[in-house]
């Protein structure tokens, strides 16, 4: 471990982390509202615009298209000029698309707007984790970046809350609802000015002096606050790795490294692919079989909200028995839950499988946000990181797909025995391929898993 490294380990939690948290969790927040408001939308745009049901497809992929060319590019100009650029730019770019997508007349412009607003939202959900987990000691990071994660589930609440009360409420309510998701956005984008680069990422480019200067006026504020620091104890460090976009693509796959990268490729996959198979598709599977529960508010409100403690709840065990154990489980209880809801026969039933469900898939990504950010190096953490968040998005374009194949063909039981399947083969390869992370600085797992 380097001294820059090692002043940061030393670091307790304090008033510093805490407009961290608040940064970087209001961004997860506004991408949250951002791409669950949509599908309040649509309907309304359906009828509006006269569309089809393959123009609603399109427009319906929209934002997770840019998601995934919004992660690519964010991971991987993360390593290359900077974690603290990108995210002011991704928030900005979001925040002008998703403006300009509340003026638009017609769908293929709405359908232009979503794909860059979308690629604002994905490249702050690939860039926040892995930034903000480099100011953080290893004690504590994985619940801190758990928590992180946890304001997604914040976004969809408020999402929910804007789509039942002001879409409907007014002619141009959807308009009003993309420039409320839109404006405040504006604030944060001014708040953050004051954050600085990651003095690890500064390092690792060779830039020592601004990485001491920046943990010196973060060591100024504790010294304000009339907090003595521990002296900093330096461990040995892993070798630099990266520094151009070919070499750290190739270092992603380089030597005890690509086993770490493909355990990271199919855990996003497994997870994102099970998590819209499930809530894409089940509340109208479930329809189809005369349970009209799910296109409740009582229900939708449930199943939003059981998100708040899922988040929160795995950011707590992350900490408690490790990141790998929090995934594998949450995965395996997801899994169960949506055995549940297959089975359940009356609504209350319906009700309590589908917030279990939530509770544990949403949670599941308190401890994947956590892990992702923690098993690349520093030189081409983000750029791993972000290639794992696309592969991803993958697994969301193609899960209700492949849902809308297998439900006529193999009904229910196709449907969540090739998801539970898919969960549990994740839950397994993260066990068995990943390293652990609990109570390990950065560079110890670099030095001792990965270089």
């Amino acid at each position: 471990m380097s001294m820059i490294s090692a002043r940061i380990e030393r670091l307790p939690f304090a008033r510093f982390h805490t407009h961290l948290l608040l940064m970087g969790g209001l961004g997860y927040m506004f991408d949250a509202m951002d791409a669950a408001v949509l599908a309040f939308i649509l309907p309304v745009l359906r009828t509006a615009w006269n569309l089809s049901s393959v123009e609603i497809g399109v427009l319906g992929s929209s934002t997770y298209i840019g998601f995934l060319f919004g992660a690519l590019l964010a991971g991987t100009l993360g390593d290359l000029i900077g974690r603290r650029a990108v995210m002011m730019s991704a928030l900005a770019l979001y925040c002008v698309a998703s403006i300009v997508s509340a003026t638009v007349d017609s769908w293929s412009s709405f359908f232009v707007a979503r794909i860059v607003a979308g690629m604002g939202t994905g490249a702050e959900s690939a860039i926040i984790a892995p930034y903000l987990a480099e100011f953080v000691a290893r004690r504590y990071r994985g619940s801190f970046t758990g928590a992180l994660a946890g304001f997604f589930s914040f976004g969809f609440v408020a999402a929910a809350l804007l789509g039942y009360f002001i879409v409907p409420a007014y002619d141009n309510g959807w308009r009003i609802v993309l420039v409320i998701t839109a404006l405040p956005v504006v604030m944060l984008l001014w708040w953050r000015r004051a954050l600085p680069e990651s003095p690890r990422w500064l390092e690792a480019r060779g830039r020592e002096n601004e990485a001491a200067a920046v943990l010196d006026r973060i060591e100024a504020g504790f010294a304000r606050e009339g907090r003595v620091l521990p002296p900093p104890v330096v461990e040995a460090a892993a070798p630099s790795t990266g520094g151009t976009l070919l070499a750290n693509f190739t270092a992603l796959l380089a030597a005890r490294q690509a086993r770490i990268t493909i355990m990271t490729w199919i855990m996003w996959l497994a997870i994102t692919f099970s998590y819209y198979s499930f809530f894409v598709w089940i509340p109208g599977l479930l329809v189809q079989n005369g349970m009209s529960i799910t296109k409740s508010f009582g229900y939708s409100i449930a199943i939003y909200c059981a998100q708040i403690p899922g988040y929160f709840s795995a950011a707590y065990f992350n900490e408690r028995i490790g990141r790998q154990a929090t995934i594998a489980t949450y995965m395996v209880l997801g899994g169960v839950s949506a055995l549940g809801l297959a089975f359940a026969q009356t609504d209350q039933h319906i009700i309590l499988a589908g917030i279990f469900l939530s509770l544990f898939m949403n949670g599941t990504y308190a401890g994947v946000y956590a892990y992702t950010a923690e098993v690349f190096p520093t030189p081409i953490r983000t750029t791993g990181a972000g290639l794992a968040s696309a592969i991803g998005r993958i697994g969301a374009i193609v899960s209700p797909i492949l849902v809308g194949y297998l439900y006529p063909n193999f009904g229910f039981a196709g449907v969540f025995g090739v998801t539970t399947t898919v969960l549990l083969l994740g839950a397994a390869t993260v066990v068995l391929m990943g390293v652990p992370t609990r109570g390990r600085s950065l560079e110890e797992i670099a030095a001792g898993e990965v270089a």
